[in-house]
């Protein structure tokens, strides 16, 4: 069925809500790509077989979605309209939770069990990682089959195009999105609506570009893969809407190919949207003309840096070009282009549907709205976070995070992948914004956040991540290419224990050397690591050089391992050790052969106690 006008759009999303109207309850299973890795399908499969095997189809649905957020928890249920959270769920357990669902009651053994207060809590709003977010963008993945368009239209889908297309009026659209506040979400956070007037003004014979940057290369960070996999036909309105705004004809979503799902459901989404009409020509027979392609990039880190995406798209190696002209004035083919990335085009249906000033409402003034971060690393609650903008991080981290993981304090958090900084403990109640985390030696970027605790050598952090970046570079700039490699090559001395007093000196100033010399945004942030990590952590430096020892016990050719008077003699320890290099008598205090051991610090891990020290 092919659209030809706003009220035909109106009709069917009238259509879908009065026929989709159910008032059972539904079995909400994300299976996004943490959820299939963790065993979502068994339990989709499970759930249909139990309606069908019970007769209970006509009291439950099951609808499969995207991911939720808490994907520690994977695979979970979510209950609705009860809001009941089952988490961790195994098939064998899908059977009395369905019997029970359909007498309205609640498994209290399967739903989440607090492990501080030994509470169990059956409602996904109270549980303490979803209690103080505000989910504007993730929530609406619980809310969509990702693979079925009348799910999001019954949904309100493309009700924020409509309304912009009866407006009647580009500079209103462009005029919202300025008020909203809104800022980029790719990491550089240049204000969305300044960029699209540029672009509206370019003048252009040829037609305009408009680009998701969907190439997310930091480690750790997966935000816009879930968004793609949750709820795809988000980003193809927001785009829609972005056209219509700027005077743009042709959309492309620049997707890694390591991400399988999210380019599925993208393809499925384009079909769809197509056949409806509304894409392409004459789009609800308004006259506005759009389309969208999908461009599969190869993985490259440094293709997320615009002028290197122009390129890649372009059938090019990979490389940032010298600026100006800019992208807003040359950019694919030559053509006037506008880059935002995945969260950023999310948000734009959300502004238009409630309108700029509620949406600012949530944020700061200068940091509207909300941001998804990646929470991981040594934090007990680890997924995807959608926070307003000003939160601190000690909210995020002690609040929604809950905490430690184990035994050692949290001393530091990296924000904005490699290219971020390391922020410590001290600082946690920074509020999290844009020009807070400049200030602090950091920047936000896409939204990774590692959380690191005492057992995290900051100098082998520093070292991975210029590692990484070394790798990652294209090599056009010769003081990225080489600083890079020479920065990771002091790194590497000092974890071995060969470091000096001159090359901690030498290090920082090719730090500063590269952020101040280099083209594009790889180069310019890839000293942060290590600027950072010296600005608050310089004793752990000093540490390795002056007493050839890692505080954290991480750097293996500067630690000894040994057994405190704290060992209880319970040999889960030599148990575990590899290396056979652990003995003793049960219930007797254990002793390490330092000429056996190879310092894996297995023993350390399984230790509960606080037995196994390192030296």
């Amino acid at each position: 069925m092919r659209l030809h006008s706003p009220d035909d759009l109106k009709t069917l999303q009238a259509e879908l809500c009065n026929n989709g109207h159910w008032t059972g309850r539904t079995l909400i299973i994300p299976a996004g790509t943490c959820g299939r890795a963790s065993g979502a399908n068994d339990l989709i499969r499970k759930a249909r077989e139990e309606l069908l095997r019970g007769e209970f189809a006509h009291l439950i649905r099951v609808r499969v979605t995207g991911c939720h957020g808490f994907c520690e928890t994977e695979p979970s249920i979510l209950v609705e309209p009860d809001g009941l959270f089952y988490p961790r769920l195994k098939p064998a357990d899908v059977g009395r939770l369905v019997e029970a669902t359909a007498r309205g009651e609640i498994v209290e053994d399967l739903v989440w069990l607090d492990r501080e207060t030994g509470a169990r809590i059956p409602h996904q709003r109270d549980v303490p990682f979803f209690k103080k977010q505000r989910r504007t963008i993730l929530s609406r993945s619980e809310q969509v089959d990702p693979e079925d368009i009348d799910s999001y239209l019954r949904n309100g889908g493309y009700s924020a195009l409509l309304k912009a297309l009866e407006g009647g009026d580009p500079a209103w659209v462009l005029q919202e999105v300025k008020s909203s506040g809104l800022r980029g979400r790719g990491g550089a956070g240049f204000p969305t609506g300044v960029k699209w007037e540029m672009l509206a003004k370019q003048p252009s014979t040829q037609g305009k570009f408009l680009v998701c940057n969907a190439d997310e290369g930091d480690p750790g960070a997966y935000m816009d893969r879930s968004i793609l996999e949750g709820n795809p036909h988000s980003i193809l309105e927001g785009m829609l809407i972005g056209g219509y705004a700027t005077g743009a004809t042709d959309g492309i979503i620049y997707v890694r190919n390591e991400y399988p799902l999210a380019i599925k459901h993208l393809h499925i989404a384009l079909e769809q949207a197509r056949g409806l009409g509304l894409l392409g020509e004459n789009i609800l027979g308004t006259g506005y003309s759009f389309d969208i392609q999908v461009v599969q990039g190869a993985g490259a880190f440094v293709c997320g840096e615009e002028t290197a995406l122009i390129r890649s798209i372009e059938g090019q190696m990979g490389e940032p070009r010298q600026r100006p002209p800019f992208p807003i004035q040359s950019g694919i083919h030559g053509r006037p282009t506008s880059i935002n990335n995945v969260e950023t085009w999310a948000n734009i249906p959300i502004i238009i549907e409630q309108g700029a000033e509620v949406f600012a409402e949530t944020g700061t003034e200068h940091n509207s709205g909300t941001k998804i971060f990646s929470l991981v690393g040594k934090i007990r609650n680890t997924g995807l976070v959608e926070v307003p903008m000003g939160i601190t991080i000690r909210e995020i981290v002690h609040e929604i995070g809950g905490g430690p993981v184990g035994n050692a304090e949290i001393k530091a958090v990296q924000t904005g992948g490699p290219s971020g900084g390391c922020i410590p403990a001290s600082r946690f109640e920074l509020p999290i914004d844009y020009d807070g985390l400049a200030k602090a030696g950091s920047i936000m970027g896409s939204g990774g956040m590692i959380v690191m605790d005492g057992h995290t050598c900051v100098v082998d952090v520093a070292k991975y991540f210029m590692g990484f970046l070394k790798d990652e570079s294209c090599g056009k700039c010769f003081t990225c290419r080489k600083g890079t490699q020479r920065m990771h090559e002091i790194l590497d001395d000092i974890t071995q224990g060969r470091g000096t007093h001159d090359q901690l000196d030498l290090l920082e100033e090719l730090a500063l050397v590269v952020k101040d010399t280099t083209m594009c945004g790889l180069g310019q942030t890839a000293a942060n690591p290590v600027l950072s990590t010296l600005r608050y952590f310089r004793d752990e430096y000093l540490a390795h050089i002056d007493q050839q020892r890692c505080p954290a016990g991480v750097c293996k050719p500067l630690i000894t391992f040994s057994i405190n008077e704290n060992c209880s003699g319970c040999q889960a320890c030599a148990k575990a050790c590899p290396a056979d290099a652990i003995y003793g008598e049960r219930k007797q205090r254990h002793t390490i052969d330092t000429s056996k051991c190879i310092k894996c610090g297995t023993c350390r891990s399984v230790c509960k106690r606080d037995a196994v020290e390192v030296a």
